[in-house]
């Protein structure tokens, strides 16, 4: 695949290095204001750099817009008088509603839109696709892609604010809990390298436990905890400090800080 990816940080380049890892591209143009910061992506093979999105763009098949969201519109005024039938456009700008995209290059391109996350960049992300009508017959290229850097499923466009706080921002969120745990093991006598290593696989096998086996989490917790035992004392205790409401209300704020970024 001839792909560019217009907007070089640190999404954009997670996206690149997913990509040249999984041998996913035939060329791969990045472009950013300075290349200087990124020139060493051009030792990879058929791997170019450029200040450049019209070069970029001309060059490819595949454009992943990976700008922020306030330089998207200009980006896109930038190039559309050179874009042809064969290019999809695949957005990852948070906010930037397709509607809004059709405005300005026309509802007769292949226009999607992505939310992955940062775990894109070691082939472990969960990414969420939406389309335009005429994107959905390229749908399947997108999905492709993501598929190949971690897991992906389609969604309504209206469900893609939600999705960006449960994927996106859920990275740090998870981060956040995980750091909790190592604190935690900390405390109680461990150091903290061994804290953190315990933390982050611990976290990655009760993932893989519901990957593997499609359970419900609660049936996983059921085979862990005992009448009377310890791991019910300690999660009895997270729910009663509020553990789960935190948990929701995070989601909830994240949500409606998104929804008032995408109207301003």
């Amino acid at each position: 695949m001839k792909i560019a990816i217009l907007g070089a940080g640190n999404l954009g380049l997670a996206i690149a290095k997913g990509l040249i890892v999984n041998n996913a591209i035939t060329s791969l143009y990045l472009t950013k204001r300075s290349v200087s910061s990124i020139e060493n992506y051009a030792d990879y093979g058929n791997v170019f750099t450029t200040t450049s999105n019209k070069e970029a763009v001309e060059k490819s098949d595949i454009i992943l817009l990976a700008v922020q969201p306030r330089h998207l519109e200009g980006v896109l005024h930038e190039i559309k008088d050179i874009l042809t039938e064969k290019h999809v456009l695949i957005s990852t700008v948070t906010g930037f509603k397709i509607p809004k995209i059709e405005a300005i290059v026309g509802s007769d391109q292949f226009i999607v839109r992505a939310m992955p996350n940062t775990a894109i960049s070691v082939g472990k992300s969960m990414t969420c696709i939406c389309s335009n009508e005429k994107g959905k017959k390229r749908v399947n290229v997108a999905m492709a892609i993501f598929k190949r850097l971690g897991n992906a499923i389609e969604i309504p466009e209206e469900q893609m604010q939600a999705a960006t706080v449960i994927c996106a921002s859920g990275i740090a969120f998870w981060m956040r809990l995980i750091r909790a745990t190592t604190q935690g093991a900390i405390q109680l006598g461990f150091e903290s390298n061994e804290a953190l290593e315990m933390s982050m696989h611990t976290c990655l096998g009760a993932a893989s436990l519901l990957v593997e086996s499609g359970h419900h989490p609660e049936q996983e917790i059921d085979r862990v905890t005992t009448p009377g035992g310890c791991t019910i004392e300690g999660l009895n205790e997270m729910e009663h400090e509020g553990l789960s409401s935190s948990l929701i209300k995070g989601l909830i704020a994240s949500f409606d800080k998104i929804n008032q970024i995408s109207k301003s």
